[in-house]
């Protein structure tokens, strides 16, 4: 079942074509990646699709809702954390949790309830009485997710949500993430992170300069280059680059004190190497074969687009 649902998505702002024909389709139980680097467009269709900003054309639908005709039903059914946040930066961290539950109509007991176990959960108990203004962002992001999720929705949005925190806050936002999927939520989040992306992702579209460029399974998009292999090799004494040139080898890069082949046979590159290491009567310190990473996928992909 479609949980989430973008067809033909467009947004102009002036002469710029933010948000190019974009289409996507995210099925329920899913964490879905949308990924692409700063203004790619990754925000404004989030802002469309959760009906803050209104599409030039196309439409959105959350859980089968359209969210331009009927925004007060569909949003009742998300939790949105967007880039900057969204807390209240007069009210305590107890204030916003349980005035944000109030707007989801919540009860007063339900919503004690829920506030105490988000507030432990994101290690804010003893922060609870304190005015937000005086909190890092990190904490500050913390409110925010309990905020978004006091409701227990089952649409999940999330944009660039670990963008600047520390190690145990980006922990905190991570494990949050699995636990509401866990627990029923479908989700979605933007993000240029692609080590994020890879870590939590089911399925990933790749967005760049307002259009969609590739979708797919973080393993399935890691293949779409398979000729990015390569065999990675470091020697006791300096060898001479121009003695890498054999068949198979389609570039040699030099990483720190390593030599990088990049081949589509790693096998018949490696028994070269050992050839060449007894031919030069040199120490192979080290060797090590590497396949497709999201991450070279990423960067040819949005270099061609």
């Amino acid at each position: 079942m479609e949980i989430i649902k973008a067809d033909h998505l467009s947004k102009l702002f002036g002469p710029v074509k933010a948000v190019d024909d974009v289409s996507i389709s995210v099925k329920e139980g899913e964490i879905f990646g949308f990924l692409g680097p700063n203004g790619a467009g990754k925000t404004t269709t989030i802002r469309m699709l959760t009906g803050v900003l209104t599409p030039d054309s196309g439409s959105a639908q959350i859980c089968g809702i359209d969210i331009h005709t009927n925004p007060l039903e569909a949003k009742m059914n998300m939790g949105v954390i967007p880039e900057n946040g969204t807390v209240y930066s007069d009210l305590t961290a107890e204030q916003n949790i349980l005035w944000t539950a109030k707007f989801y109509g919540m009860d007063s007991i339900s919503r004690k309830e829920r506030a105490d176990e988000l507030l432990r959960h994101l290690g804010l108990t003893e922060r609870r009485n304190d005015i937000v203004r005086t909190f890092s962002k990190g904490m500050r992001q913390r409110v925010s997710i309990a905020c978004a999720i006091i409701h227990s929705p089952p649409v999940l949005f999330l944009d660039e949500p670990t963008g600047g925190l520390d190690v145990y806050s980006r922990r905190l936002v991570i494990d949050t993430v699995r636990i509401m999927n866990g627990k029923g939520s479908t989700v979605l989040i933007t993000t240029h992170n692609i080590e994020e992306a890879n870590e939590l992702c089911t399925t990933i579209s790749i967005i760049n300069k307002g259009s969609i460029i590739a979708t797919g399974s973080p393993e399935k998009l890691k293949k779409t280059f398979d000729t990015a292999k390569y065999v990675e090799i470091a020697f006791e004494q300096p060898v001479k680059k121009e003695l890498f040139v054999h068949e198979g080898i389609s570039r040699v890069e030099t990483h720190g004190d390593k030599m990088r082949l990049y081949t589509d046979d790693p096998d018949k590159a490696v028994k070269y190497l050992a050839a060449l290491a007894e031919q030069q009567q040199v120490k192979i310190l080290s060797i090590a074969t590497s396949n497709p990473t999201l991450e070279e996928a990423f960067v040819q992909l949005t270099a061609g687009a």
